[in-house]
């Protein structure tokens, strides 16, 4: 398991709680061992994550908020658009 590049701390991305925590992969799927592999996974309070309709799974804008977040990092840390796009087969930018 790769640490996460998108955070440092074991709390909520968005609350900065560590109360009932869950490791949600940005880019899910097929694309959930991508996510792992290169640190694209952030910690969610149970409610951002799938508890609640404002949680990542239901609330598109979030979701699509955190994987352009994430592409941003990707592309800081680990190299090109075009090496993104190849492993993950999109653009979120």
């Amino acid at each position: 398991m790769a640490n996460s590049i998108l955070q440092t701390e074991k709390v909520c991305f968005m609350t900065g709680s560590t109360d009932s925590l869950h490791k949600h992969h940005v880019f899910g799927g097929s694309n959930r061992k991508w996510s792992e592999k290169y640190g694209l996974w952030v910690y969610l309070r149970a409610d951002w994550h799938n508890m609640s309709d404002y949680g990542v799974h239901f609330d598109k804008a979030f979701d699509t908020e955190l994987k352009e977040f994430a592409q941003t990092k990707f592309e800081e840390v680990h190299g090109i658009r075009e090496d993104f796009m190849q492993i993950f087969g999109r653009n979120w930018l």
